[in-house]
């Protein structure tokens, strides 16, 4: 068996496993759902998502340290990430193929070609690093201010500056003065600020990372679309706000392949870049056993990274597909542990102007969306996090956006977060109480439990309702409901409504209610039969005051009134019990009992069950913010 058709094999397989992980993320009741299975063994596979999380956070969660084994594998055999296991390179690979049937071979060798172009996912990770190490300096800085500024760790720093430019041995007087820039850079910064004051680390990989992007793409856009058709896949249908915006980007990555095969591997995917830093280390590669051959270019037709492996093969940029070996009818080309016998380019061509540009804008321009105000005295009280999430800086310090916890939710109500919550929000989790079919159930924690970077903690069932050891510290709150009273239909427009207090699943109940009794009308009294009281004018609606809100008072006595149980067009049924009795040409009054909603912070746990179920079509009656969240003290109620 050829190693090309072993490759496919391993492809097919593996995309396969993905999909399958990502259906079996949904719960429900059967069996093969969710419990017991791996549904985040591509993301702890993915080395990005790995070193972004540990560059943005300064830990690293036990699940992706599994990224150290992919990083392992590169430095052995290759990119084999990317050809061999890569899901969305399996798909990538295969609509380049339909792009490209038909073409000669010399047109297909003019697609393959090495583009400048292909330096720019490389510009990508930098910038998405940069702006994951943001707080690299102002934590050193810190250091040296604790260290009290001593010499040896002055030396330390100028020392690793100077490395660090790569001029050490060549242009020594550079070295140094770049040493001494970097060096007088991080006191300035530790004499200005104290560690921990300067926040500016966001998490931003998972935006072009392959295995987070595919797998939002298929959970909240492809899934709920087969789902709607056929059912089945969900236990109810699923809704996702913004999924145009996730699926018109997953499309397009798509539909460039047309273009240039492998379109999103050579020019954009940061993984790919990563693993491509990683391969000029390898210690299997492709190359030539000769230096010189036929110069037939079939090698070149059949190549999916555009590494031009007839000359000088360019390292970085081979995928493995491994076709050159198969289209090379002299066996010049083989995959071995010797370097090409007609040269390598190891590195990628990339500018220095470039390099700096990309740093720079990763450390100063993706920290500076926060300005926009996702935290601090700009927090944006709307963005609700599901149970367990970190306070917001750690939480956009983890998060890559993956949509494994909105796949996961029971009720739906986790959502991706909009352009109203800032591009560093863009996609990450939040809780969209309208949607769904209902709020944040208290029965389940399924959304910590499938976190792969625990952005959201996992959390026990204990936990979340305060019970047992949690006692002490309360139920988690995700924010806290308040009454719009301009819209709630007891307190501006007079009409009955208990929806919010009656399904609030607190115990006692967090919503309590205001008692008033307002008048509809005054009529007099005309004909008597019994508990059957015939009022002038009538003009009454069949039925509409039978719902036991409704009662019968003498005008101006409030303290006697008896409640209505039906009524006709003139006639009123009047419930048995009660002393007062009509008179004849007596003045009456048609009263309703309002049982106006009042929350009380201490006990709402902002669960959201009672927007959910508010009536008010619209804006809700009663609505959920983030403020009194127990994951931030600063973001109480009370001041």
């Amino acid at each position: 068996m050829r190693i090309t058709t072993v490759r496919r094999i391993s492809q097919g397989f593996f995309l396969g496993l993905f999909v399958w992980f990502c259906l079996v993320s949904t719960l429900g009741g059967e069996f093969w759902r969710l419990r017991g299975w791996p549904v985040n063994w591509f993301l702890q596979l993915d080395p990005l998502a790995a070193l972004g999380s540990l560059v943005a956070s300064g830990e690293l969660y036990a699940g992706m340290a599994w990224g150290l084994a992919t990083i392992a594998g590169t430095l052995v055999l290759g990119r084999f990430f990317c050809g061999w296991l890569c899901p969305f390179g399996t798909l990538h690979h295969f609509l380049g193929w339909l792009g490209r049937r038909g073409l000669r071979a010399k047109a297909r060798e003019e697609l393959n070609q090495p583009h400048p172009a292909q330096a720019v996912k490389y510009y990508v990770l930098l910038v998405l690093l940069a702006g994951a190490g943001a707080d690299l300096l102002p934590r050193l800085a810190g250091g040296l201010r604790q260290a009290g500024g001593s010499w040896l760790a002055l030396a330390v720093v100028i020392v690793l500056a100077a490395l660090a430019t790569r001029r050490l041995w060549r242009e020594p007087r550079r070295a140094v003065l770049a040493g001494l820039g970097w060096t007088a850079l991080l006191l300035g910064l530790s004499l200005w600020s104290a560690p921990g004051e300067i926040k500016g680390a966001t998490l931003q990989t998972g935006l072009l990372d392959p295995i987070p992007l595919f797998q939002r793409s298929l959970n909240l856009t492809l899934l709920p679309l087969v789902d709607a058709a056929v059912g089945g896949l969900s236990v109810a249908p699923r809704l996702y706000q913004g999924a145009g915006l996730i699926l018109a980007v997953f499309l397009a990555a798509c539909l460039l392949n047309f273009w240039r095969p492998r379109f999103f591997c050579r020019f954009v995917c940061p993984a790919g870049a990563l693993m491509g830093l990683l391969g000029r280390w390898a210690i299997f590669r492709v190359g030539r056993t000769q230096a010189a051959c036929r110069q037939c270019r079939l090698c070149e037709a059949d190549c999916e990274g555009a590494c031009a492996p007839m000359g000088e093969l360019r390292q970085s940029e081979c995928v493995l597909c491994l076709n050159c070996l198969g289209a090379c009818r002299d066996g010049l080309v083989t995959y071995q542990t010797a370097r090409s016998a007609a040269g390598e380019v190891p590195t990628p061509d990339l500018s220095r102007r470039g390099v700096a540009l990309s740093l720079v804008s990763g450390l100063v321009a993706l920290p500076a969306l926060r300005l926009g105000g996702l935290v601090g005295p700009s927090w944006s009280p709307g963005l609700i996090r599901p149970p367990g999430a970190l306070a917001e800086p750690l939480f956009l310090e983890r998060c890559l956006k993956c949509g494994q916890c909105m796949r996961v939710c029971p009720t739906n109500v986790i959502q991706p977060a909009g352009w109203e919550h800032g591009l560093e929000a863009l996609w990450t989790p939040s809780l969209n109480m309208r949607i769904g079919t209902s709020g944040c159930q208290q029965s389940c924690v399924a959304c910590g439990q499938i976190c792969p970077t625990a952005a959201i903690r996992p959390i026990s069932l204990a936990e979340k309702r305060g019970q047992g050891d949690f006692a002490s510290q309360g139920p988690i709150r995700l924010g806290t409901a308040f009454v719009d009273r301009g819209r709630c239909l007891p307190w501006a427009m007079d009409r009955p409504c208990i929806v919010c207090q009656e399904n609030c699943p607190v115990s006692p109940k967090a919503i309590t209610t205001h008692e008033h009794y307002a008048a509809r009308l005054k009529a007099t009294v005309g004909n008597l039969a019994g508990d059957e009281v015939t009022l002038t004018p009538g003009g009454l609606k069949p039925g509409a005051l039978g719902t036991g809100d409704y009662f019968l008072q003498p005008a101006g006595r409030p303290e006697s009134r008896r409640r209505i149980r039906a009524n006709a067009a003139q006639e009123v049924s009047l419930h048995p019990e009660g002393d007062w009795r009509p008179a004849a040409g007596e003045t009456v009054e048609v009263v309703v009992r309002l049982q106006q909603p009042v929350v009380d912070p201490a006990r709402c746990i902002g669960c959201g069950v009672c927007e959910h179920e508010c009536p008010v079509s619209g804006q809700r009656a009663i609505r959920v913010t983030a403020e009194n969240e127990s994951r931030s003290a600063r973001h109480s109620l009370l001041l």
